[in-house]
Parts: C-alpha cells; sequence; structure tokens
C-alpha cells in the first residue's frame, strides 16, 4: 500500500511540474518591411498609387505589424507629408515609422528635427513584440555629429540594448542607412555609415544578439550576414534602381527561425 501511494504522489508531482516549469513554445509572427515610399522621387501620382497598392495588399496578408524604413516621402512638407499619412492611415495593423534623409537631412538639424517629430512622430524608440525587442534607430544621428542629439541617442540606443539583453530578448533594428553595403571594412560612400561608427553598431549587433537589421535608403535589395545577424535592405515602393519589381519585404518568425521574402506589387 505504502509503495502505491508514494508512486501515486510521485506520478501528480512528475504531472503538475510539466505544466509549472516547461517553458512556453515560441510565439509566432509575421511583419511587412517598406522601403523609401519617396512620394515624388521620380513621379508623385506613380508613387502615390504605388503606395496605395502596397497597403492594401499589406492588409490583405494582416501582419502583426509594419516598419517603413524612411524616406518617407522625397521633399519634406505639409503636403507631402498630409498624403504619406493620409494612405498610411489605411493600413489595418500599427505601423512603424524610421527617419531617412529625405525626411531630416542627411546631417539633421533643429529645425528638421522639430519638423518631423511634430507632423510623423518620435524618430527613434523601441517597442516589444512577444518577446522580441524592435528598436527604430535614427541612423542619419550617425552619419554625422549633431549637437545635443547623436549623443543623447546613442546613449539611448545602448541603454535599450542592455536592457533587452537583461531579459534575454532577440532584437531587431531598423534604421534607414544600410550599416555597410557589400563589405564592413569598405570605405565610406553614400548609401553606408562611416567607418568608425560602422564599426561601434556592428560590435553593439555581435554583443546584444541582434537577430536582423533592416534599412532602405540604396533603392535595391541588399542582404548581408554579418556574424549571425541578417542585413536586409529592402526593395522600394517608389523607384528600384536593381530594376526589381517594386514591393516590400514579408518577414516571419517561428520557433526561433527569422526568414523574409519578396512581395511585388501587383498592378
Amino acid at each position: 500500500m505504502q509503495f502505491i501511494f508514494t508512486k501515486y504522489w510521485l506520478f501528480l508531482f512528475s504531472f503538475f511540474s510539466l505544466f509549472s516549469f516547461t517553458e512556453p513554445a515560441p510565439q509566432t509572427f509575421t511583419f511587412v518591411q517598406v522601403a523609401d515610399t519617396q512620394l515624388g522621387f521620380e513621379d508623385y501620382e506613380k508613387d502615390l498609387q504605388s503606395f496605395n497598392q502596397a497597403v492594401k495588399q499589406i492588409n490583405e496578408l494582416n501582419p502583426d505589424f509594419v516598419i517603413i524604413c524612411g524616406d518617407l516621402v522625397n521633399v519634406a512638407n505639409d503636403s507631402s507629408y498630409a498624403d504619406f499619412l493620409n494612405i498610411k492611415n489605411k493600413l489595418k495593423v500599427p505601423c512603424y515609422c524610421v527617419a531617412g534623409n529625405h525626411d531630416i537631412q542627411k546631417i539633421p538639424n533643429d529645425t528638421s528635427l522639430v519638423y518631423y517629430r511634430k507632423v510623423i512622430g518620435k524618430d527613434y524608440y523601441s517597442f516589444m513584440h512577444k518577446g522580441y525587442t524592435f528598436i527604430i534607430a535614427n541612423t542619419q544621428l550617425w552619419n554625422g555629429e549633431v549637437e545635443n542629439e547623436s549623443e543623447k541617442h546613442d546613449h539611448w540606443f545602448k541603454k535599450t540594448l542592455e536592457v533587452a539583453r537583461k531579459k534575454k530578448s532577440s532584437v531587431f533594428v531598423a534604421g534607414h542607412s544600410p550599416i555597410y553595403v557589400e563589405d564592413p571594412a569598405e570605405q565610406t560612400g553614400y548609401f553606408n555609415l562611416p567607418p568608425a561608427k560602422r564599426k561601434e553598431v556592428l560590435n553593439l549587433f555581435r554583443e546584444n544578439n541582434v537577430v536582423a537589421y533592416l534599412s532602405g535608403h540604396a533603392h535595391r535589395l541588399i542582404v548581408n550576414n554579418f556574424e549571425g545577424t541578417q542585413m536586409v535592405t529592402s526593395e522600394t515602393t517608389s523607384v528600384n534602381f536593381d530594376k526589381r519589381p517594386l514591393g516590400f519585404r514579408l518577414w516571419k518568425v517561428s520557433a526561433g527561425t527569422v526568414t523574409h521574402e519578396s512581395v511585388p506589387l501587383k498592378y
């Protein structure tokens, strides 16, 4: 009898332990990366049409959210931003915007930053989604030293990564400029970050479990891998210099795997 009683309690302990201590299964979700809607880049009406079509297709896909990787408009003014916001607000899911060089200038100043923050919102921030940390960075503040802004941004960026690391949260970072185009050691160019800042940022990626970096700016698809960090510059909805179809990228996160694929616009 004693043997049966002991065996019974061991069974109950094992049963409840299974539910009490087993970690929850990884959550699956999708999100969309859009780059350079850039209304007015070459043909304003065509850019409006393309952005509208992208929003329509994104709503049909019903992802968890959308990230637009900068250059929302070609010339930042009340009219172009009004058109951008009118289309963006048709999205049925949350949308997170990145500030690009056409939005706040290659090297921002007080005027361009204040205007962007007033009309569009914060130019750098973070959010959590199903255990992952998403960081929206202002890469224009990495292109050059902006007094009272770059240092503040860098302190925030490092602190946000530190918090994510302590939570053991994997990180996605989104910016406008690619960190590099072909090689981490390449020379400074129009599309990449200056070498010193590039090295600093890549070291932070390495040390803080950054699984992917999303960008725009280059108007062509660029896919690199830096020591396990996927570096993806998306095709655009305005003009692609590599002649790829206009479109966006659909990201899928599932059971620790992170994949992405092109979704061309349909007309």
